[in-house]
């Protein structure tokens, strides 16, 4: 059996490599071939207690020096080293960054714990400052087995995920994976779970603090601490996170035995506390082990002050408000998100990303004539189509964000698998608008009359499609609506998305519902088989866009790989088309075999780090953006201009070509000094999610000038030459 299936895989690689030796000669020549194209790519490190990534080499490590029994003491722990210069993130990171995430997958019974962290240290930059971890950490966790256990070994895997950053950041991973046997001592890692231990913040019986808030900040007294504590500088890392500015100055001394210090708040907290746990430890100049520190835990005394959102800047439209304090949004702020995503839905119909479906509501008008009732049937349904997947993708990105995904508009697209998949749905729609195929000879017969015996299906799916064109896009008005959406119950959050849905559709079912519409449309003839072939290059055009993003995700052998694919489709469609059942069966094969070997490289970075971008010679004034490197300019006194986008935005490329590029506008920023930032959101990228909430924000294009000692503004989504070099000036002044 396992020849046979060795030789089928021999024979399907040959067919595989005969069809692009035959098609794509000088591609095969230029690139060395395609047998060598890397397949699904693999988590960062491969199976075994071992991995190394591109800035850390990490181990899983088992303690149990009685043996793994029931009842008996078992620690797993992920040993990280870091790479010089670069560091992860405790549970509270700080002011921007990820804390590390273990996901364990333990037999039936056998319970993981949480990470015992050890104290972190303190990693300032300008005017940011993170927690977390340097040199080389373990993290330890206890693992529980159930009462009778009775296995031979415990088999464990743990997926660690992680950020790591210097001035830049880079997410990592790597899956590990031990087997301990049962009732073997383990204990070759001692001194080293011991240490983590002993690096792990600690209770002292006396030790005592007070915490109490007003408009200056946090104050926190603490006393019975250790003696030779006494007269120096402390950190304080508070677990709960976006409470203080850890960047910010603060004061702290001793009055005798009571250590006091005044915290500033952080300006863009969404939170209070009632009771607060936090960890002392003495500052340490230099990198490595933090000693280890006290934890301490009180009632918060006195009233927390409002949040002081800085002044919007001027925008089309007004910024929805949140009530400070109010524990929900405005009935005025709400209506507003309602309003905005209502305009710019139906501006999202005039955004480029769109154009390709306009082509298939245009047939369907052609489609139903002068008939009145059937344009406003399908005009229902259609708008059902479109508002059901607002909602749908709406409720998917609340509950994404519920569970702690740090995902935004358009996150589907960062997907190469759904790129990848309606690609092949826009070739598959512009091979039979042109006329290669008919629908009905690739269905069965009680299904070949469908489109025609159900109208209102076919619209409603048309609405779906339009939505699944249109998500990656933000208009103007959506953005702050967005923004505050997924800040609110989901209720209100669902309305947003709602509205939203019921611009996009409200054009065309307006003209649905129009009587004299249907009378000025021109009566049906040959003309319309030769209208239906032309709407297939915008279909066409769509698919290209498509392929240039997956391009983006998984590089040029990942774009040639599923160009191959689509050839062999269109092939078997041509076949179907000719009721060429012979050549269909060759196209299946084909498209089989390709499937088989080097249909994986569509995907490979899907589940990695995405490739660099290369840039062109016009954008060399753009640099990558960072929290870091944007905070490290601002901290020098320069401004910072931010160009949030993504591959598969195509109104983001529209600005960049049309304006970003403009010799004057470039000429303007250099003459204000303003340092050009890039931060490309086209894979997932927890750090850009993150700053355009703080932006109140959910999608691209974005757009924001920082300058120093003044809000951030945030520019309009359909960006003009004549707004940005206002901002660049204003920003010499």
């Amino acid at each position: 059996m396992r020849t046979m299936h060795d030789t089928m895989r021999r024979a399907a690689r040959a067919l595989a490599t005969g069809l692009v030796a035959a098609l794509l000669p000088l591609w095969v020549a230029a690139q060395g071939g395609l047998a060598g194209l890397p397949g699904v790519g693999a988590a960062a490190g491969a199976p075994g207690e071992r991995a190394r990534t591109e800035y850390a080499q990490v181990q899983l490590l088992a303690h149990a020096p009685q043996g793994v029994a029931a009842g008996r003491p078992l620690w797993l722990g992920l040993r990280i080293e870091h790479a010089p210069e670069w560091h992860t993130y405790w549970h509270n990171p700080g002011d921007s960054g990820l804390p590390i995430e273990l996901n364990w997958t333990l037999p039936e019974g056998v319970q993981a714990g949480a990470i015992q962290w050890p104290t972190p240290r303190k990693f300032p930059l300008g005017d940011l400052a993170n927690y977390g971890y340097d040199g080389t950490v373990l993290l330890p966790v206890p693992v529980t087995l159930p009462a009778g256990w009775q296995g031979a070994s415990l088999p464990v895997q743990l997926h660690a995920t992680w950020l790591i950053c210097r001035r830049e950041c880079v997410p990592e991973e790597a899956t590990l994976r031990l087997e301990l046997p049962a009732g073997v001592p383990i204990a070759q890692h001692a001194a080293e779970f011991e240490a983590a231990w002993a690096a792990a913040p600690r209770a002292l019986p006396q030790a005592r603090a007070e915490l109490r808030v007003d408009e200056a900040g946090l104050h926190v007294h603490a006393r019975g601490l250790p003696a030779d504590w006494h007269g120096r500088a402390l950190e304080f890392f508070p677990e709960t996170a976006n409470l203080i500015a850890p960047g910010a100055p603060w004061t702290q001394g001793w009055d005798g035995e009571t250590w006091r210090a005044t915290l500033p708040f952080n300006p863009y907290r969404s939170e209070t506390a009632a009771r607060l746990a936090f960890v002392l430890a003495r500052a340490e100049a230099d990198h490595g082990p933090a000693a280890a520190g006290v934890r301490l835990e009180a009632d918060v005394q006195g009233t927390w002050p409002a949040v002081a959102l800085p002044d919007a800047p001027p925008a089309p439209a007004p910024a929805p408000t949140v009530a400070a304090g109010a524990g929900g949004p405005t009935t005025l702020g709400l209506t507003l998100a309602l309003l905005g995503a209502l305009a710019g839905g139906m501006i999202l119909n005039l955004m480029p990303c769109v154009f390709p479906v306009l082509a298939i509501k245009v047939m369907a008008f052609q489609a139903h004539g002068a008939d009145a009732r059937a344009h406003r049937l399908g005009g229902l349904a259609y708008t059902a189509g479109v508002m059901l997947s607002f909602l749908a993708l709406g409720g998917l990105l609340l509950a994404l964000r519920s569970a702690g995904e740090a995902v935004g508009w358009g996150f589907q697209l960062q997907n190469p698998w759904v790129v990848a998949g309606l690609t092949v749905l826009f070739t598959f729609i512009a091979l039979n608008l042109a006329g290669l195929f008919e629908l009905r000879q690739l269905a069965p017969s009680g299904l070949a009359g469908l489109q025609l015996r159900h109208p209102l299906a076919d619209a409603f799916l048309t609405g779906v499609l339009a939505t699944a064109v249109a998500s990656p896009c933000t208009a103007p008005f959506m953005g702050a609506s967005l923004g505050l959406a997924v800040t609110l119950p989901a209720p209100a959050a669902l309305a947003v998305f709602g509205a939203l849905g019921l611009g996009m559709a409200l054009p065309y079912l307006a003209a649905s519902w129009w009587p004299g519409l249907a009378r000025r449309l021109p009566r049906p003839g040959p003309w319309m088989e030769t209208f239906r072939q032309a709407m297939a290059f915008p279909m066409l055009a769509a698919a290209v866009w498509l392929l240039w993003v997956l391009g983006q995700q998984s590089g040029i052998h990942g774009a040639a790989a599923l160009l191959l694919l689509l050839l062999a489709l269109a092939w078997v469609l041509w076949a179907l088309g000719r009721r060429a059942r012979t050549l269909a069966a060759l196209g299946v094969l084909a498209l089989l075999a390709l499937g088989w070997s080097v249909g994986p490289a569509v995907v490979r970075d899907a589940d990695g780090a995405a490739p660099a971008a290369q840039a062109s010679p016009a954008d060399g004034a753009w640099a990558p953006w960072s929290a870091a490197r944007q905070a490290e300019l601002l901290a020098a006194g320069r401004p910072v201009f931010v160009d949030f986008t993504a591959a598969w935005c195509v109104t983001c490329q529209v600005n960049k070509a049309a304006v970003l590029r403009d010799a004057a506008v470039l000429r303007d920023a250099e003459e204000a000094g303003i340092a050009l930032l890039r931060a490309d959101w086209t894979r997932r990228d927890a750090a850009i999610t993150q700053e355009l909430a703080r932006l109140g924000r959910s999608g691209v294009p974005v757009y924001v000038l920082h300058v120093p000692g003044r809000p951030p503004q945030v520019l309009t989504e359909v960006l003009s030459v004549a707004e940005v070099r206002a901002a660049f000036q204003a920003a010499r002044r």
